[in-house]
């Protein structure tokens, strides 16, 4: 039996009135999750997984599934309009989102995530439904060191690429870096670094509370130090509905991004311990190394917001395929999945395509369901998310306030948290008066342990040789990749300078 004669049959399981409402639920829980920043995917599944319990695991899934790419589209809800990603996937989201809404361009913003979020689920569905099995087991080739040599392309091009002086990017991105090294090294044996005698220290930064301390609280320092005329939240003219929809030369620059980003998120969502985040940046990276108006990026590029969605989303499914056919969680939402899978009493991996025909490809199935209802919500919710930029900055910075503790609050239930967010806000809003970005420092953050961790596994593997990152073939590839952007801007000066001599 083919693949569209098997989706057909997971049609006519997910096709019951209990599932299309378990889809469309998940859908809309997972965007009210993603747009409160502190929560999260994995805090918003695991936190929701007792609820399926008695439920069949068909069921279970589906929705659950619903509340995981839900939240890809919700967090770029509130990155958008109030500048405090919803999730680490949609930090990239908020270098050009927040921009435009301050522009008066909110509704094509949110119009714009909701399009490029639509369009990479579908292809990452579509990719799943034709290809799943194959790609999983490409993506299986990627072991630590071709993981580590990904991430360190990632990690060099950060300094160059965000911001506008390459040195200060660089600069942002090892104190990225040094943040992320505080805590215990589990890989030796549970020693603490640079904790300082801190109990508080031991499990290390959270990500939540310094990405909503420097985007958030740091944008309300920036806004109340400034005297304005306009009382609101935006510089520029006020858009309805109607206008918020993209014309014809928007589109056009927006749909070939949004295309090519989710192919490359995709890609990276069936590589295991990837996730959105690392999809998302690559995608953005590209398309300002590659796309027609990169100039304009980070200052309010619709094509920014359209790579970060599409790819976030299109890697949200694809870490479905590795989870499937292998066993193998693609991202820490998968890993709580897989948990529910195996309480459910079903082992992933190939068998699993085999043995629970129904219950793989009725989840399959139900995300075209979900992507369609995801799509719809976010779209109707237009006109409601941009009323809150008509609140006066005297009344909403009070409230961004309160969201930014909460949601740092949250994350562990300590206020050393609070505290660290306060700190966090503080430090961005002083390095970006001295034009420092703060992008890098957050991605950085998120990289190097990943990174850390797979170098020392590559190490583990070759008993401490280096030869294996050039040894495997795509490892290799990568370095030389690392190698050409890190040498290609100083030949490019010498060759300038020889010219002019």
């Amino acid at each position: 039996m083919g693949n569209f004669d098997l989706l057909m049959q997971g049609f006519s399981s997910s096709l019951t009135v209990m599932n299309i409402f378990l889809a469309i639920a998940g859908g809309f829980m997972g965007l009210f999750v993603g747009a409160m920043p502190g929560i999260g995917a994995v805090t918003g599944v695991a936190l929701l997984l007792p609820l399926t319990f008695k439920m069949n695991p068909s069921s279970a899934i589906i929705m659950l599934a619903g509340i995981y790419y839900g939240n890809m589209y919700g967090g770029a809800y509130s990155a958008i309009l109030l500048n405090i990603p919803g999730d680490s996937p949609a930090v990239m989201t908020a270098l050009d989102g927040y921009p435009m809404s301050r522009q008066g361009k909110a509704g094509k913003a949110l119009f714009t995530a909701n399009i490029s979020s639509f369009i990479g689920g579908s292809i990452g569905i579509v990719t799943l439904t034709l290809f799943g099995p194959l790609l999983a087991k490409i993506g299986l080739k990627f072991g630590p060191a071709e993981i580590a040599s990904l991430i360190l392309l990632a990690l060099t091009s950060i300094g160059w690429l965000l911001g506008e002086d390459p040195f200060k990017g660089i600069v942002a991105s090892a104190l990225g870096i040094l943040i992320s090294t505080v805590g215990m090294d589990t890989m030796a044996g549970g020693i603490g670094r640079y904790t300082f005698g801190s109990v508080n220290l031991l499990s290390g930064f959270s990500f939540i509370p310094l990405v909503i301390g420097m985007f958030g609280l740091s944008q309300v320092m920036d806004l109340m130090s400034k005297k304005e005329e306009s009382d609101s939240l935006t510089t520029g003219p006020r858009l309805t509905l109607k206008e918020s929809i993209l014309d014809r030369s928007e589109l056009k620059r927006v749909i070939p991004t949004a295309l090519k980003s989710a192919v490359l998120g995709n890609f990276v969502g069936f590589l295991p311990g990837a996730g959105g985040t690392t999809a998302s940046f690559l995608s953005y990276v590209l398309e300002k190394k590659t796309g027609k108006n990169s100039a304009e990026m980070g200052n309010g590029a619709i094509e920014g917001v359209a790579a970060s969605e599409a790819a976030n989303n299109a890697a949200a499914v694809g870490a479905f395929a590795p989870l499937l056919t292998l066993g193998i969680p693609g991202s820490g939402t998968t890993a709580v999945l897989l948990g529910g899978l195996m309480m459910w009493g079903l082992q992933p991996g190939p068998l699993l395509f085999i043995q629970q025909t129904d219950f793989v490809w009725g989840l399959i199935s139900s995300m075209y369901i979900g992507n369609m209802a995801c799509i719809l919500a976010g779209l109707v919710m237009i006109p409601f998310l941009m009323s809150i930029l008509k609140i006066p900055r005297g009344i909403i910075a009070p409230m961004i306030v309160l969201v930014c503790i909460v949601g740092a609050y949250s994350v562990n239930n300590n206020m050393f948290d609070v505290w660290f967010m306060i700190g966090a806000g503080v430090v961005a809003f002083v390095i970006q008066k001295h034009k420092y970005p703060i992008a890098p420092i957050l991605l950085a953050f998120v990289l190097a342990p990943r990174f850390e961790q797979s170098i020392r596994r590559a190490f583990s593997i070759s008993n401490g040789s280096a030869k294996i990152f050039i040894e495997k073939p795509i490892s290799a590839v990568l370095l030389i990749i690392t190698a050409f952007l890190i040498l290609s801007p100083i030949v490019i000066k010498l060759v300038k300078k020889m010219r002019t001599k």
